[in-house]
């Protein structure tokens, strides 16, 4: 007490303080820079396919979960083979993974925020605040729209403070659904209409991420007309956003489809290509370069719901004819940069897909079909993403059952393997019992 002022202690080498991180514009930008490399890259900085729920463990394990992906890793103990089966363990590896990683997203967005609102430093403009907290927002909506879809309700963490948090308990998925939809208002509302880097890269979410986004919630949540109002205006949007005529393009780095992207490291042993391509894409045996090892491979019922002649088919879907199974078998091959042709510190040609246009028209066909607008509607926005795939059109004489069917369909072979669509699909629509059901003894047969 007889000191003239507190004693003040530097803080340590190793870490920064809030009020130092969110001081300028620049420093508020890498926080929240970080927050995106997590996602894709991992802890490690190496890439998330197996650790991160959005580095491509969403698609690998929701596919495995679903009719669309099966594994030739079939041993009882192997994780793939248990979603492969459904016959998960309380201690599974990848499903805390899955937890766990969207959970320190969640952190790190609130923490992002929190810093924002805390910081009086009048070097963090007024501008980036709005921006950075938009982010924010869209980032922990995405988080916990994956959390409710694949775990039901879930507590819903909204800061930092171990305090408030420790204790939570889980939220119903209403009152989670209510929350990522009002996070995607506000990010809405704070975001700009274009959040590129100096290259042009679709890496920030921006108003228009926010709206796609936006657009699935409500489609989930069965509240149609907002989802018809909100694909829409992102499909309207074409001055920024496209179907690529040419599907080779549509999943790379330039790709007028894409509505939001994450960067992976390219210095890391990924190199230039994604943590995905790399788990997916088949390589070389080792000692055997003309022998492959097709780890995931798609099973028949899914390659039978292509057409014939759908770009699709010929453009996304790999084949491989020598490998160690002795027999023909199909891959995802959406992205085409893998480890056996990755280059490390290379520009990437490809970046990771979250949202794109096409599953707009998909989510605007579906709410048309459910009274949101005429069922003609439905069935040209199912055309415009068939015309794209060379397939021929529906006829305007399709019932609502029968174009609901239709949608459904199109879903499955456009988006396939990305985020686990068809998984939270089937569970959506009520149809996931019966169709693994249907497809279980086709996987013992594919079976290696």
């Amino acid at each position: 007490t007889a000191c003239e002022k507190v004693v003040e202690i530097d803080s340590p080498i190793d870490t920064i303080t809030s009020t130092e991180v969110f001081n300028t514009d620049q420093q508020a930008r890498t926080a929240m820079a970080g927050v995106y490399s997590k996602m894709i890259n991992g802890d490690l900085g190496s890439g998330g396919a197996l650790s991160e729920y959005s580095g491509g463990m969403v698609s690998i394990y929701g596919g495995l979960s679903a009719d669309e992906l099966n594994t030739s890793e079939a041993v009882p103990d192997n994780d793939y083979f248990m979603f492969n089966a459904n016959r998960l363990l309380f201690n599974s590896v990848p499903t805390a993974n899955i937890w766990k990683s969207a959970y320190l997203t969640i952190y790190g967005a609130n923490a992002v925020i929190e810093g924002i609102a805390a910081s009086t430093s009048t070097r963090l403009t007024e501008a980036v605040r709005k921006e950075l907290t938009g982010e924010a927002l869209f980032v922990r909506a995405l988080s916990y729209f994956y959390l409710v879809n694949l775990f039901g309700d879930v507590p819903l963490a909204l800061t930092i403070d171990f305090n408030q948090t420790r204790y939570n308990a889980r939220a119903s998925k209403d009152d989670v659904y209510k929350q990522i939809i009002a996070d995607l208002l506000a990010a809405q509302s704070a975001l700009p209409p274009r959040n590129t880097n100096a290259a042009g890269d679709r890496i920030y979410p921006d108003k228009w991420a926010a709206t796609a986004l936006l657009a699935r919630a409500y489609l989930f949540t069965g509240d149609h007309q907002n989802a018809f109002k909100q694909a829409g205006a992102v499909i309207t949007n074409a001055g920024q956003f496209h179907l690529e005529t040419d599907l080779l393009k549509t999943f790379q780095r330039t790709s007028k489809e894409a509505i939001f992207q994450l960067k992976q490291n390219v210095l890391a042993n990924i190199g230039n290509a994604t943590s995905e391509g790399v788990q997916l894409i088949p390589g070389p045996v080792a000692g055997n370069p003309d022998v492959f090892n097709v780890r995931f491979y798609l099973p028949d019922n899914l390659l039978d719901a292509f057409e014939p002649n759908d770009k699709r088919f010929t453009n996304w879907v790999g084949v491989s004819t020598s490998n160690t199974s002795g027999s023909t078998k199909y891959y995802p091959y959406k992205y085409k940069t893998g480890g056996q042709n990755r280059v490390i510190g290379a520009e990437p040609t490809e970046m990771y897909m979250v949202l794109r246009l096409a599953e707009q028209f998909l989510i605007r066909a579906e709410a048309a079909a459910n009274g949101a607008a005429a069922l003609t509607n439905a069935i040209d926005d199912l055309n415009a993403i068939r015309h794209r795939a060379g397939v021929d059109s529906l006829p305007y004489t399709l019932s609502q059952p029968e174009v609901l069917k239709a949608i459904e369909k199109e879903r499955r072979v456009e988006l396939f393997m990305e985020w686990g669509h068809r998984w939270l699909d089937l569970k959506r629509i009520g149809k996931a019992s019966a169709e693994l059901q249907r497809t279980e003894e086709q996987r013992r047969q594919q079976q290696i």
